[in-house]
């Protein structure tokens, strides 16, 4: 069933897509002082508090017996394994290298779809892969050590890892959305990360909440309410009217504003090698995205 105005699913993964790009910034702030467990645990209370009014509408009727082995590595890539890895990749490396990582993921879900989807994929699509793939190792071996990015290595590594868990998410959504809510999917997957970053409860009490300042108490708000909760049930739902690859084509805006707001709020800078390193990612996706308007045409 499509929906009565056809660019509301586009605008429901534009605001997502915004959402996410901002938190990278807003865990950078966080990060430091509460850890990632901590954070990420804060993050997905708020989220759950949000839902708990809510439950008995989000409740999955549309359970079939074998669901759950689409299920438990649908909430596993996302927001458990993805989660672990993006924070203790942004203890290591700056919020603009990170964001720039995520440039490899609508790639990635292409050459994905291909192999499980039985999706054709072009052979720019899987030129614009390695190029964009090459420029992210240039951009983590070209980085040196500074107070945004400690162990940029490690940190970009780590990140690389969340985005291939974020391609996971996104093609099991695809097939999930077939007969689930897509807010009921965002639910469980709030659940289950309130569940699994559970001990992050403990460091965050016995840690410096007390000493948290506003700021950092409202970017927590922030990325529990919009960013765990808003951004994964607005693609959730946006993704349950359109392909996947069109979906996924939208996160290229992430590595922009990831960018521009570490410039703005953080003061964080690439060098040179980097920023020519940066081109060569989003010049990988941009060829890719090329191929796909063209093969959509004809």
């Amino acid at each position: 069933m499509q929906p009565t105005r056809p660019l509301l699913p586009y605008i429901a993964i534009a605001f997502a897509t915004l959402f996410w790009g901002s938190s990278f910034a807003a865990m950078k702030v966080t990060i430091t002082d509460l850890g990632p467990w901590s954070v990420m645990w804060a993050r997905m209370a708020t989220a759950l508090l949000v839902v708990l009014p809510f439950a008995w509408k989000l409740w999955p009727r549309e359970y079939r017996a074998g669901d759950w082995k689409l299920l438990l590595p649908f909430v596993g890539f996302q927001p458990c394994l993805y989660f672990l890895l993006e924070s203790n990749a942004l203890r290591f490396t700056s919020s603009s290298q990170a964001g720039l990582i995520s440039a490899s993921v609508p790639l990635m879900v292409a050459v994905g779809a291909h192999y499980i989807l039985h999706e054709k994929v072009a052979r720019e699509t899987v030129a614009g892969l390695f190029i964009s793939l090459a420029g992210v190792v240039w951009l983590t071996l070209a980085g040196s050590p500074s107070e945004a990015a400690s162990n940029p290595l490690l940190g970009n590594t780590l990140d690389l890892g969340a985005m291939v868990s974020a391609v996971g998410y996104v093609l099991l959504v695809k097939k999930l959305t077939e007969r689930y809510d897509p807010w009921t999917l965002t639910a469980l997957q709030i659940v289950a990360g309130f569940v699994f970053f559970s001990p992050g409860a403990l460091f965050f009490f016995r840690g410096g909440f007390q000493a948290l300042t506003a700021l950092q108490l409202a970017t927590l708000a922030y990325l529990g309410a919009f960013v765990s909760l808003g951004a994964f049930g607005l693609y959730n739902l946006g993704i349950k009217y359109i392909p996947a690859n069109r979906a996924s084509a939208l996160v290229n805006m992430i590595p922009v504003i990831a960018v521009l707001l570490g410039w703005i709020l953080l003061g964080e800078r690439l060098n040179g090698s980097q920023v020519v390193a940066a081109v060569c990612v989003l010049g990988g996706v941009w060829l890719s995205q090329r191929t796909g308007r063209a093969d959509s045409k004809t």
